[in-house]
């Protein structure tokens, strides 16, 4: 039985984890509520292993700074930071600044298939999204987790989630509406590969992209 890999991450409604200047719309877009911050410190109360790629663990000690106790007072931040981690990097070394952290290099595939055979807790990794995507790809990835704020950041969105990513189906497994706004939708991937046969037409209609003729 191998351990269940969750890919968990924020999102605007069009599908951006992030925002540039000259936006100014605050942590969580400035949507989080009681609802938001009480379910996402339940999330971390289980035991499971977070797993990071090397710029998500960057910008985390931006974010946090260093030392034990992180500078963002959430406190599902603090309890995810005191989890067992495990961040694919082929540049970091350790100690790492983090409380329970270890480096893995070689292939991030490689890395996690590895882990799913012999963590015995869950894993989950918040962010990291070129790496998530290329573990989609490989048919790792057990739960996808989107929690969505009711936000459109078409002139300021940044770090598009999916872009570049495989075709996937998506079997929905959970939903809950939070704070009365805010969507966390959590599915089952299952990826999708097209025949050399199909040209981009027949996709099309196939997707309803186009009209039928």
């Amino acid at each position: 039985m191998t351990a269940t890999y969750t890919f968990d991450v924020f999102s605007s409604l069009d599908g951006f984890g992030s925002y540039d200047e000259p936006g100014d719309w605050g942590g969580y877009w400035g949507k989080q509520g009681p609802e938001l911050e009480a379910h996402r410190a339940s999330l971390f109360d289980v035991p499971q292993r977070m797993v990071f790629g090397a710029d998500t663990y960057r910008q985390f000690i931006a974010l946090l700074g260093s030392g034990d106790e992180p500078t963002v007072g959430d406190d599902w931040v603090t309890k995810m930071r005191h989890l067992p981690t495990t961040v694919v990097s082929s540049t970091l070394q350790e100690p790492l600044d983090w409380p329970d952290a270890t480096v893995a290099s070689g292939d991030a595939v490689d890395v996690v298939a590895r882990l799913k055979a012999e963590s015995d807790v869950p894993l989950r990794s918040h962010g990291s999204l070129s790496l998530n995507r290329a573990l989609m790809a490989a048919g790792l990835v057990d739960v996808v987790q989107v929690t969505i704020f009711p936000v459109l950041t078409g002139q300021t969105g940044s770090a598009p989630l999916f872009a570049g990513a495989a075709d996937f189906d998506l079997e929905l497994l959970d939903h809950r509406t939070l704070d009365g706004q805010i969507q966390e939708l959590s599915y089952r991937p299952t990826l999708r590969t097209w025949g050399a046969e199909a040209s981009p037409a027949t996709r099309a209609v196939a997707t309803g992209s186009q009209p039928r003729p």
